[in-house]
């Protein structure tokens, strides 16, 4: 006869059941921990957003019940509970450790009920989540480089010295160095604004940011709505020391002294070249350039060149076709030359060269890539000459 004591087949089945309980527990917790982390991160998505409406109330000029209103509405339309929820706003906040005036903060929590868990504690669990939003101000810029990843999209070296007054240089490139102040160049801008990173070193100066201004958002281009005028009509000839608007085939080559009157000028192939030596004058032109049409100015001519200040071209006073890609354009002067408008070259690069600028340093340059090399000083401030201004920053985004 087995002994009592030494028939371990009810143990077994007792270790068994304890064993069964643990797992069951275990699968339990895991599955109401999980359910925790999942509301979580619905609380996350709501603090998200009501931190981003938060922000562009307070862009708006909103006062403190606008900005909770308005943070509140976005939370409520991403999970957050009125009632059951908390949720708590503060502006001005902190960003990276520094007090930001343009920043509004939003934590929500929420108190979980237990399940399985509560056979271990009775202890309240409490998720949460905090997010962060800020803007910056709307400025201006001078330079804007459109391409989206290049390299050194927007480029200073040489010996230039230019000195951007009251409006920034915009790189919208997400390259670890899309914009680059090098060599013996020596900058002074109010800002030097990139989507991706920049590469800089002592010859730049910035007169209203502490640093550069990386991982902004991009700038949008400012001349996209403008209709690009049809490459029709006769061609016209360009050996004369007069000539007039109208379409000129395979480019234009002008020397000696030439002036020419106002009115559109479209470029259709070829190259708008300018030699040395050369004194031309335009006052109230555009010049259109298409069918791979580029610009050349030598650096020993003298021009002076304005742009419209009314009608359909206003203030455009270069314009590259959008079709005309991977295509360099070199627009060079002596110091008394003037080129006062917008240079717009969407899909094209620009250099930049020469000591000049526009009359009262009213020249812009929009382009695909931009290299500047030269010294001369451009304003922001150009109304009068009939330019509109580049906007960049303003842009509401998340930080934390």
């Amino acid at each position: 006869m087995r002994s009592f004591f030494r028939d371990q087949r009810g143990n077994v089945a007792i270790l068994g059941a304890l064993a069964a309980s643990l797992v069951m527990a275990g699968a339990g917790f895991g599955a109401e921990t999980g359910y925790w982390y999942y509301e979580q991160t619905r609380l996350q998505q709501a603090a998200d957003a009501a931190a981003y409406a938060g922000a562009v109330e307070l862009r708006g000029g909103g006062d403190e019940g606008v900005i909770l209103a308005g943070a509140t509405a976005a939370a409520q339309e991403n999970g957050f509970k009125p009632g059951a929820d908390t949720l708590v706003v503060a502006s001005p906040t902190t960003v990276a450790g520094i007090s930001d005036s343009h920043a509004v903060k939003v934590a929500i929590t929420r108190t979980e009920t237990r399940f399985f868990s509560a056979m271990f504690s009775d202890e309240p669990v409490v998720v949460g989540a905090s997010a962060t939003a800020t803007f910056n101000d709307t400025t201006n810029a001078c330079i804007l480089a459109l391409d989206k990843s290049a390299s050194a999209a927007v480029d200073f070296g040489g010996n230039t010295t230019a000195v951007f007054e009251g409006c920034v240089v915009m790189s919208n490139s997400m390259a670890s160095d899309a914009a680059e102040v090098n060599g013996s160049a020596d900058v002074t801008t109010p800002c030097l604004v990139a989507v991706g990173g920049v590469n800089v070193d002592s010859g730049l100066s910035l007169t209203d940011c502490a640093a550069s201004i990386t991982g902004a958002s991009p700038a949008a281009d400012p001349f996209a709505d403008v209709a690009m005028p049809e490459d029709a009509g006769v061609c016209r000839d360009d050996s004369g020391a007069t000539l007039y608007p109208g379409r000129y085939c395979g480019g234009m080559d002008l020397k000696k002294a030439v002036v020419l009157q106002p009115g559109l000028y479209i470029i259709s192939g070829g190259e708008l070249r300018i030699n040395a030596g050369a004194d031309v004058q335009g006052v109230g032109v555009t010049f259109f350039f298409t069918d791979d049409a580029s610009a050349n100015f030598n650096g020993n001519a003298k021009i002076v060149f304005s742009a419209p200040t009314t009608g359909d071209y206003a203030g455009l006073l270069f314009m590259g076709s959008p079709d005309n890609e991977n295509i360099g354009n070199t627009f060079n002067g002596t110091a008394d030359s003037t080129m006062t408008g917008a240079l717009y070259f969407p899909s094209q690069a620009v250099d930049y060269l020469g000591n000049f600028s526009g009359a009262n340093g009213c020249t812009r340059v929009v382009a695909k890539t931009v290299s500047w090399s030269g010294s001369t000083t451009v304003q922001v401030d150009c109304t009068e000459e009939g330019m509109e201004n580049v906007t960049v920053g303003g842009v509401v985004r998340l930080v934390g």
